[in-house]
């Protein structure tokens, strides 16, 4: 594929009907302020914002902890089982009209056992959204159970015994939350517990936490993937060995300039990221506060950053492919298919 003769023009076309994955979808930061809305009425919650644009005004994030702050706010209307298959079902829609094939999603139970939802309801209703859209929009989609990095190791043990019954509706586990104060080896033990059961391992490190939590998240926690990852290029060693062990970066652009991590997207590292051989990916992370689903993430960092073209957009895509937590088999199907729409570019 000569990939140099897709003009510039026609890359925001090529984004958006791309096939791809999505490998860092928090879904309760899929939770729009609309439906934040009609599900406080439905439940008769309280919120400490009078009306959806009052809501929206409070998305200027200063850090992290800012947005987590109004991200649990937002999740406190969620007690139902349809509750949390409407929130899933809303967001899986987008996600098939971004030509998204399989999303791998996040979902935090803590946030919902601590306010006395049922582990049940959260995963049953999740898993029905998921069904469906497989059956009704093609779509593929696994859940990844994340410990929030905040509460105590105790906890995550507390919530990892409550899933076991439901081991069938979730692929992994993964570590959110506020790095600060909460590095990786915080959760040395379940994590430990979860490669006996088989679980695959995930880890947000090195988004405002250092390039030393990349390497504890790996050597300590054995993380197969590190969501975010961008302050890897602070350690040439570090970068280094992502290269050549080809550990996956779930990089979430819209959120790292929301958050602060970066000013702005033109100042963005993910161009040299790639550049440097590491298996990159574009995701959305909470889009509903961040700006922004999977094209739009995209759309923008490309229009953002002159060095990304056809050639980025396609190892992009492969890479979600390659990195995401199926069979050979089934992302090579994936990849014939990614290659085929690519070819039909170039002719």
């Amino acid at each position: 594929m000569n990939l140099a003769s897709i003009p510039r023009q026609e890359l925001p076309e090529l984004l958006c009907r791309m096939p791809k994955a999505e490998l860092h979808i928090h879904i309760e930061g899929s939770l729009e302020p609309e439906l934040i809305f009609s599900l406080a009425e439905r439940n008769r919650v309280q919120l400490p914002y009078p009306t959806i644009e009052a809501l929206r005004a409070a998305y200027a994030f200063t850090d992290l902890q800012s947005f987590l702050d109004i991200y649990y706010a937002g999740a406190s209307v969620l007690q139902t089982e349809e509750d949390f298959f409407e929130m899933a079902w809303a967001y899986l829609l987008r996600a098939k009209a971004d030509n998204v094939v399989h999303s791998e999603i996040f979902f935090d139970p803590q946030t919902h056992t601590a306010r006395g939802v049922p582990f049940a309801t959260v995963i049953n209703g999740l898993d029905r959204a998921i069904q469906q859209a497989g059956k009704e929009l093609g779509l593929s989609a696994s859940l990844i159970l994340c410990f929030l990095r905040h509460l105590t190791e105790d906890d995550a043990f507390t919530v990892l015994e409550e899933a076991l019954p439901f081991r069938d509706k979730f692929i992994g586990v993964g570590l959110d939350s506020g790095e600060k104060g909460n590095p990786p080896e915080k959760f040395s033990r379940v994590f430990a517990r979860c490669r006996e059961l088989g679980l695959r391992l995930v880890a947000h490190a090195g988004e405002e936490g250092t390039a030393d939590y990349i390497w504890h998240a790996l050597d300590l926690l054995q993380a197969e993937r590190i969501d975010h990852g961008v302050h890897c290029l602070d350690d040439p060693q570090l970068v280094t060995r992502l290269v050549q062990q080809q550990i996956p970066l779930t990089v979430c652009p819209l959120s790292n300039v929301k958050l602060c991590v970066f000013p702005t997207l033109a100042s963005h590292n993910i161009a040299r990221l790639l550049a440097c051989g590491i298996r990159a990916t574009i995701n959305s992370d909470d889009p509903a506060y961040f700006g922004g689903y999977l094209n739009q993430n995209y759309l923008a960092t490309f229009a953002a950053l002159p060095e990304l073209g056809a050639a980025e957009a396609y190892q992009l895509a492969r890479n979600s492919f390659e990195a995401s937590f199926v069979d050979a088999e089934t992302k090579a199907g994936w990849i014939s298919l990614l290659d085929a729409f690519f070819q039909q570019q170039c002719a």
